[in-house]
């Protein structure tokens, strides 16, 4: 069998092309793997008002949005979150949708739950836009909007 120039190039274009897709997939699975982890984190350190966890997970630039507009800075989302004012009675993300594009990702979900303030419970159902970015090998959130839906 003889191969000719064309053929032999297009061979090894070909071979080449799947030694590099292979490292660049896998690499982009984890870094899928790791925000859904985070994600996930997220709604348990939310939920348990743990200050360490949220901290831990929010970049130092941090941008949180409410839906009713009010925007924090991560100190203030902190010690809003945590200060035991609002304790989640219950809190699901459904729906959760992560995209990986190099050094940052995006979360989409619905976020439903019970938030019990001042012995008042209340259902709370709105949209959320993450958006993460990987600082050193860690993943950060940067920025974050609620809206209603």
């Amino acid at each position: 069998m003889s191969l000719s120039r064309r053929g032999l190039a297009a061979t090894v274009t070909a071979g080449a092309m799947l030694a590099f897709a292979t490292p660049f997939g896998a690499a982009q699975q984890a870094d899928e793997a790791a925000i859904a982890a985070a994600v996930d984190a997220f709604r348990k350190a939310m939920q348990a008002n743990d200050r360490a966890g949220l901290d831990a997970l929010c970049a130092a630039q941090l941008n949180y949005g409410h839906s009713d507009g009010k925007v924090q800075t991560k100190e203030v989302f902190l010690d809003d979150a945590t200060s035991g004012k609002a304790n989640w009675k219950s809190l699901e993300f459904s729906g959760v949708k992560n995209s990986v594009a190099g050094d940052a990702a995006i979360s989409r979900f619905t976020l439903a739950g019970d938030l019990e303030t001042a012995e008042k419970v209340t259902a709370v159902k709105i949209s959320v836009l993450m958006v993460w970015q990987k600082q050193d090998t860690t993943w950060k959130l940067l920025a974050r909007q609620g809206f209603k839906t």
